[in-house]
Order: structure tokens, then sequence, then C-alpha cells
């Protein structure tokens, strides 16, 4: 099968398009013809290998897996031993890793069956970015109706998720983002937008959820009502590795005001609420750019320099092998927008 595969840590020069042998499926997992899957900034961190410490677990000098990709929609090849709920030609989405490729082997209990009416490519959006918006609103910052949340990195994949989710939950949503992606942000269902330029971002919060920009920790506390909650998503940048070491060390001394640091999990259960939502229509994943696998490189280029609204879908298999374009639950976000490193994953 032809999958990419990054052999050494780098920009996206290090990226190759190879022919390796289909994934052995072991108990309890199953395997994917993928159709379609997501690029987000989680996959930008493995290929980079940033932050530097996550390489104890990926790799120190190079990668220990080659294969990137962590997200995915496609259909049921075969199933391993023990594998129940699941039979070859269903279609399904979830987390895999190596997921840009002709077939990924997935864990059984981090796929969810996907219903006829939803594309590949809508569907692949979902998983990453959105499971660490549900988890983050929900169940790290426990947001309440009529409580005043910030979105910082509006714009990017989880972003693009949180400020509607926000909505679902009853929040007044505040968005930020650089200037020429406001628009977006008004369209997602943000009550007011901020301009990362801009010095005032409004408040005080009883929710921060930082997923981009580059204030910080000092300053996100003072956007946070007596007794709100700051939820720090990622960190590549020095800024943002000072934001999650500060907040580890000064968690426990912050009685009044709560800061968490997310590390997202992957489950069956919160796909299957985000395609509840998905399919009532009330979530719609915003697509950037649906491209071939072959050009990676230069859409993983784009979401390094701030280029990417949402997140970009990988079509991995021929068009026929997805479901009709006619349906699509999704919106599609402006290609003019410049380069804005703000985003966030």
């Amino acid at each position: 099968m032809k999958t990419i595969v990054r052999e050494r840590y780098g920009s996206a020069e290090v990226l190759e398009l190879k022919d390796i042998p289909v994934p052995h499926v072991g108990a309890g997992e199953v395997l994917v013809r993928v159709a379609a899957a997501g690029l987000g900034r989680g996959v930008w961190h493995l290929m980079r290998g940033r932050p530097y410490l996550a390489r104890l677990a990926y790799g120190i000098r190079k990668p220990k897996n080659a294969q990137l990709g962590l997200e995915l929609a496609g259909t049921v090849a075969r199933v391993g031993e023990g594998v129940v709920g699941f039979a070859p030609g269903d279609r399904v989405f979830g987390f895999a890793r190596g997921a840009f490729a002709e077939y990924a082997a997935a864990r059984a209990d981090k796929l969810a069956h996907l219903p006829e009416g939803i594309p590949f490519e809508v569907a692949a959006a979902v998983p990453d970015s959105g499971v660490t918006a549900l988890q983050a609103l929900r169940d790290h910052g426990r947001v309440r109706p009529g409580e005043r949340v910030l979105v910082l990195g509006a714009s990017g994949g989880v972003g693009t998720f949180a400020v509607p989710l926000a909505k679902h939950f009853g929040a007044t949503v505040t968005g930020a983002a650089s200037a020429a992606k406001l628009d977006l942000v008004r369209e997602l269902g943000a009550d007011d937008v901020r301009d990362y330029a801009e010095t005032d971002l409004g408040g005080p919060y009883d929710l921060v959820l930082a997923v981009g920009g580059s204030l910080p920790l000092g300053q996100l506390r003072r956007l946070l009502a007596e007794r709100g909650t700051l939820v720090i998503v990622g960190g590549e940048s020095r800024t943002m590795m000072r934001r999650l070491l500060g907040a580890a060390l000064k968690a426990p001394f912050v009685r009044r005001r709560r800061i968490v640091t997310l590390v997202a999990s992957e489950n069956r259960r919160d796909l299957a609420t985000l395609l509840g939502l998905l399919s009532a229509g009330a979530l719609r994943p915003t697509l950037d750019s649906v491209r071939p696998i072959t050009r990676l490189p230069e859409a993983m280029r784009d979401l390094e320099a701030g280029r990417v609204c949402g997140k970009v879908i990988l079509e991995v298999a021929p068009p026929s092998a997805a479901a009709p374009h006619s349906h699509s639950p999704a919106h599609t976000a402006p290609r003019t927008a410049p380069a804005d490193p703000s985003a966030g994953p």
C-alpha cells in the first residue's frame, strides 16, 4: 500500500510517499481502508518532533514509527480477533496511527460507525479536534449555561469546534483570531469577536480556552473571573511550553481560579456524542480544503504558516469511495486569509 512517511524529524521536506506492507490486524483491532484523513496541529508536532520532551515517547533521534496521521474515515476491510460490532464494508471514523495511508489499523474502541448521509471528508475532520474541544469545554472547563467563554485560536482546528460547542452548552462566546478570519468566527456562532492585534480581549470570563496565540500565563489568568477556569491545549512554542510548565507549578496554589492542561482521551463515546450533534445539524466542521494525499507537504506548509482555517482533509481513496457531496454538513473556510500563526491546533 502507499503511505506518507518521515524517517527523520524536520519540515515538510522530510515527507515521502512510499510503498509498504498492509498493516497486520491484531486482537481488538480493525483494518480500515482509508477514504479521508484529517490534518491537524498534532500531526505537525509529530513531523517536527516538538515539543522536544515528546521525543522521549516517539523517538529521541528519529521517529520510532515513520508513518503519520491521527484521524480517519473509511470502510472496514478486516476485523481482528475479539472484535464485535464491526464487519467488512462498514463505514467508520475515528482515531488511528498512520492514517495517511491506503490502509490503517485502529483499535476498535477508538472507532464509531458513520451513517451514509455524512461524507468521509467531513467525518475525518472530527476525531482529533472535535474530541479535544468537547473534553476541554465539558470535562475540564465544566462550562454551564449563561457562562462567558473566551476561545483563543477560534479559527483553528480545535477552535472551530469549540465555538459552536460552547454555544450548544448555552455559553456566551467570544472568539479571538486574526482580523482576516473574524468573519469565519462570527459564522461559527460567536457572540463577540476579538482581533489578536487588539490589547483588549474583554472579560472577565468564566472559562478561557487557550488553543492559540502567545499570551503569557499571567495575562491569561487576568482574563478570568474570580472563580474562572483556564484550559490550555497544545504547546509547540517556547511561550506555550512556559504556559504549560507554569500551569503545572501554580495549579496547586491557585484556590479560586483553576488552571488545567489538557491531553485529550481518544474514545468511542465522545465520537458518538459529536456524531449526534453533526447528524442533528448542531455542529458543522470547518473544512479549509480537501486535497489529494500527495499534496500533504504543501498542506503542512500552509498549516505551519498559519494559512489554514479549520481542518485540511487529505483524500486517500478514489472519489468513488467517498459519500456524495450533495449533503455536506460542513463550513467551507475562506481561502483568502493571510498567514495567521495564532490560529492554533
